[in-house]
């Protein structure tokens, strides 16, 4: 009976110490996801009143939790017994999310503004009064951040999956397990902290010493400049993020990103710079097509089906 536990002792010393390897390498794969991540969670949750910034942050930071309680499980399952299905799965994320980019950017340039005022002046109306229920007006908001979330930590899941998917089940659960913490830890920390980084400012500012003063107000006016280019990063990841899905979901497609990136690394003098950028640039690119195909496409559905209603009645 001592031998017996001992083995198993050994076997599970061994198993933690191929999670922890593992957890490291798929750490660093799935890092430029993660920043994706990051930069379209603190957008989805910014605009919103000060004293409501951390509840909104948590509740989403929740759903996050609860995200990761489906997809681990999922993911282990779908790989056990489907594999075949999970490219498609990472294929219709990455639509999902070429098609809230898109929209996000034609909402913002072709949306009816005298629409926007009437929603932006209601919005304010009810942020002002103190009997609104604060949860009940941001539940859009928070729901918008939690379906991002998991189309992102699907994709991070699976590219984690991917790196141990020759390892034994208790290895592959231990570093799907050790991903979803960090990831989940790590993001929305770092957004609990993004927004409140204009209270950290008007903090320092009310300090007797001159030098923390100052940084207080450069914070202060910096902060409304950084959650405006999160807002843009966030938009602009998630054509990237979507469309490197696509792409990657197509091998020839892959391929030809991969070849293209080659050929741009040899030119002389900016080799380097337009290697690096070659696949950001198709996949955007990729993205943007998609999202706006998609976006064309529900407009359409909805035209016909308000059409056939019309004529029903």
């Amino acid at each position: 009976m001592a031998s017996s536990l001992l083995v198993l002792l050994d076997d599970i010393a061994t198993v933690l110490d191929d999670v922890a390897a593992m957890t490291k390498v798929a750490t660093r794969k799935t890092a430029g996801v993660l920043g994706d991540d990051l930069a379209l969670n603190a957008e989805q949750v910014s605009g919103v009143r000060a004293d409501r910034e951390l509840p909104v942050v948590w509740a989403v930071a929740k759903g996050s939790v609860r995200n990761k309680l489906i997809l681990v499980p999922a993911a282990l399952a779908i790989s056990a017994f489907l594999p075949w299905l999970v490219t498609p799965l990472l294929m219709l994320g990455g639509l999902f999310l070429c098609y809230e980019g898109f929209e996000k950017v034609w909402h913002k340039f072709f949306h009816n503004r005298h629409v926007d005022l009437a929603e932006r002046e209601a919005h304010v109306a009810a942020v002002r009064d103190q009997e609104v229920d604060l949860l009940a007006l941001e539940a859009d908001k928070i729901k918008g951040a939690i379906r991002t979330d998991f189309i992102l930590s699907a994709e991070i899941i699976v590219i984690a999956l991917g790196t141990v998917a020759d390892r034994t089940f208790a290895v592959q659960l231990g570093v799907l397990v050790g991903i979803a913490a960090i990831m989940t830890i790590g993001v929305y920390g770092l957004v609990a902290g993004i927004v409140k980084l204009d209270d950290v400012g008007l903090h320092l500012s009310r300090k007797a010493n001159a030098a923390l003063a100052a940084s207080g107000r450069g914070i202060v006016r910096a902060a409304p400049w950084l959650m405006k280019a999160l807002a843009i990063a966030g938009t602009a990841a998630m054509f990237l993020v979507g469309g490197g899905i696509l792409t990657h979901g197509v091998h020839a497609v892959d391929e030809w990103i991969r070849d293209a990136a080659v050929d741009a690394a040899t030119i002389p003098g900016v080799g380097e710079v337009l290697g690096a950028l070659t696949p950001m640039l198709i996949n955007a690119g990729v993205g943007i097509v998609a999202g706006g195909l998609v976006v064309l496409l529900l407009g359409l559905v909805r035209r016909l089906r308000g059409g056939s209603q019309q004529a029903s009645g």
